[in-house]
């Protein structure tokens, strides 16, 4: 199965050796967004309620550009800087999604790139023909 390189300018430049998104088939692996401004690629915001809508907005951006939407993501890995944090990214995350919702896992690590509070990656299916 042959793979494509995904990458938009309304998301930040991968910051490492590695590309905004891969689809494969019907699927679609977009690496770990951090809430990071598409142009200059400093942190945007300072709350985890301000980086969670950036790092989503960055999320939604790559997943458009490939031709799917969020309704198209089956699964999200959800990484915080700390965990008392959970509520209020979940507050964030909920308004993104209102019923068939994706499959999540969400933990604590020790540090992000850039000092992030948080960083989400995605797995989309597309559900029929491209």
């Amino acid at each position: 199965m042959s793979k494509k390189i995904i990458s938009t300018h309304l998301a930040p430049k991968a910051i490492g050796p590695y590309s905004q998104a891969v689809k494969t088939g019907d699927f679609l692996y977009v690496s770990g967004q951090l809430p990071l401004d598409s142009t200059t690629t400093m942190i945007e915001g300072t709350t985890i309620t301000e980086q969670t809508k950036c790092a989503l907005k960055n999320l939604k951006a790559i997943v458009q550009s490939a031709g799917y939407s969020l309704t198209d993501v089956v699964k999200f890995n959800i990484f915080l800087k700390d965990i008392n944090d959970f509520p209020a990214m979940n507050e964030v995350y909920q308004k993104y999604f209102t019923e068939n919702f994706p499959a999540r896992s969400a933990v604590a690590v020790a540090n992000l790139p850039k000092n992030s509070l948080v960083e989400i990656e995605a797995i989309g299916c597309l559900r029929g023909e491209n």
